[in-house]
């Protein structure tokens, strides 16, 4: 098999189109580039020197969204038309993009690796969006072909070799077993929830003969199976780190490998988190890897690690004692179990953020699977953005198939959705990062009946600084200045996701754009109107603002795309430009 057969050049052509497309309305968005308007729907952006001109047409939408039609994408200088470039495009535009000296080369290659995805992907099955939207889980997890909406360079993936790329992306589709290490107990800490203790937890999840036969391997290197804990570890992550940089934590035994487990799993579309095929209800395995992916090194924190179940029980215990998300039959999917390891050598070297205490931790997180009913099926949010090589869309597939009013169908996805997040918001101060990955929808004839949020230790913050929290729980406080803490829905969910749904479906002349609007604000109003109690907080917090500060998300990355965020100061590493006119607003 030649492992580069995807990239010809008709498909690499296709990808720096599209990727171009993307960073024309994205940058744009972002007030990087401002096109100059042509007339209609005409415009062109010219490079830093002004030699170079990118001519397209766009559709305009709320949100100062840019609906760019990528056929429509020509490239000029001097008179002549040259091919599309994405590489060429970032140089050309190096200055309006803030990229320095040191960034540059390696956002090149992040881009570089996402228009290979981009090949990749175009060389798959073409299969219709009306189709996709009734598979199963897992086919709708690895049929997606545009990854985060927003991030121009969204499949950087810097670590992964060819060969690797076809063993673990997540379109790849290719089973993995994981590696599985016995780790010291006198570095290594196993956390879990309420009711879960280590042996019946880990001989659940690989099965009486696994854990035997591995216990017999140390015992036949004279070492003792109760003196270790089990560590499931991404192959990518013993083979091209932990072999070589843990090293000497090998040789003194610390750390023996054990091989293979037996159960095959699947990449999610966050690359290191993995569902079990062979019995979709066992716990998921997140991994920590050592690869630069949208903004950060991949890597799983052992001292973050030791909170995470205490975190996800305290979570679960009050959603299940909330009337507003009982009745929503919203749901988490919780982080049951975590072990990490502690390298106390690069500790001694190293701040809490460095990528090498990340290095080998992992955490099992409950599956959905069990938890729907006959005729149910499951799906990522992030679907619902997916539109097939006829630009007909998921999100419209499951109107048709619901035979709901289109606006009906989108209300009860905010109900499912969006509720949710308004409430813990205003009754409890709590944020999520309930971006499309994050969020999986459960679906039943074309319907979506209720939403599930997993990803919770590292992505939930409460922001209200006298919050009576539990000591294990602490560190999910931050302080959000006033003014910035209702751009955890502005952003995340109004910018980050509603944008690319209102315009999908606007364009696809599924759901005017007014309509689409006016249906978000109905949601809204009707939850306010349930909770008057709560009634100053919704004035504090305006959710019918005239407008709300633009948070860029590509302005991190293109300013150091290694560590885009701060962990410890969320909110300081914000890139605050103007203003969007809140589409809501009209509506109050």
């Amino acid at each position: 098999m030649n492992p580069v057969a995807h990239l010809t050049p008709d498909r690499w052509a296709h990808a720096n189109r599209l990727l171009i497309r993307k960073g024309l309305a994205e940058f744009t968005h972002e007030r990087l580039l401002t096109p100059e308007h042509l007339g209609g729907d005409d415009y062109r952006v010219l490079s830093d020197d002004g030699t170079t001109e990118y001519r397209f047409t766009s559709e305009r939408f709320a949100l100062d969204h840019w609906q760019v039609d990528p056929a429509s994408i020509s490239r000029h200088r001097d008179g002549e038309e040259l091919p599309l470039d994405a590489l060429r495009f970032v140089i050309e535009l190096r200055g309006s993009l803030g990229l320095s000296d040191e960034i540059l080369p390696v956002y090149l290659e992040e881009i570089s690796s996402t228009l290979s995805g981009t090949a990749y992907k175009s060389t798959k099955p073409r299969v219709p969006a009306a189709e996709l939207a009734k598979a199963d889980f897992q086919a709708v997890e690895t049929g997606m072909t545009e990854g985060h909406p927003c991030f121009v360079a969204n499949n950087g993936r810097l670590g992964f070799g060819i060969d690797e790329y076809h063993a673990y992306a997540p379109e790849a589709a290719s089973p993995v077993r994981l590696i599985w290490l016995a780790a010291h107990r006198d570095r290594t800490t196993f956390t879990a929830g309420a009711g879960i203790d280590y042996e019946t937890f880990v001989r659940a999840e690989l099965g009486d003969a696994a854990v035997d036969g591995f216990a017999k391997t140390l015992a036949d290197r004279g070492l003792d199976f109760a003196d270790y804990l089990l560590v499931p570890v991404h192959p990518w992550q013993w083979w091209n780190k932990l072999s070589v940089t843990f090293a000497a934590e090998i040789a003194q035994q610390r750390l023996v490998f054990l091989g293979e487990g037996d159960d095959r799993y699947l990449a999610q579309q966050s690359i290191r988190t993995f569902f079990n095929t062979n019995d979709p209800s066992k716990h998921y395995v997140k991994t920590a890897i050592s690869v630069l992916n949208m903004g950060f090194m991949r890597g799983l924190s052992a001292a973050y690690m030791e909170a995470t179940p205490a975190i996800n029980d305290w979570l679960a215990h009050l959603i299940d004692h909330d009337d507003v998300l009982r009745a929503a039959r919203f749901s988490i999917i919780r982080e049951r179990a975590a072990v990490g390891y502690r390298h106390l050598e690069y500790e001694a070297a190293t701040d809490r953020y460095s990528p090498y205490r990340k290095m080998l931790a992992a955490l099992w997180r409950e599956s959905p699977v069990p938890t729907i009913e006959d005729g149910q099926r499951l799906a990522t949010m992030a679907s619902l953005l997916h539109t097939d090589h006829e630009g007909a869309s998921f999100a419209g597939a499951l109107i048709a198939e619901s035979g709901l009013a289109p606006t009906e169908w989108l209300r009860r996805y905010l109900d499912a959705y969006l509720l949710p997040i308004l409430h813990t918001f205003y009754a409890y101060d709590l944020v999520w990062m309930p971006h499309g990955e994050n969020v999986i929808l459960v679906i039943e004839d074309g319907a979506v009946q209720r939403a599930i949020f997993k990803d919770i230790a590292e992505e939930i913050a409460v922001m209200d600084p006298d919050a009576v929290l539990p000591p294990a729980v602490e560190r999910i406080r931050v302080d959000v200045p006033d003014d910035t803490k209702l751009l955890s829905v502005f952003t995340d969910v109004f910018d980050c996701f509603f944008r690319f749904l209102g315009a999908t479906l606007a364009a696809e002349g599924v759901v005017g754009e007014d309509d689409f609007w006016r249906t978000v604000a109905e949601c809204v109003k009707a939850y306010q109107e349930s909770k008057p109690e709560l009634a100053d907080k919704f004035a504090q917090y305006d959710m019918f603002a005239d407008e709300f500060t633009l948070s860029c998300l590509n302005r991190l990355q293109l300013r150091n795309n290694k560590q885009m965020v701060d962990l410890s100061d969320p909110s300081g590493a914000l890139q605050l430009v103007g203003t969007l006119a809140n589409p809501i607003a009209r509506f109050a």
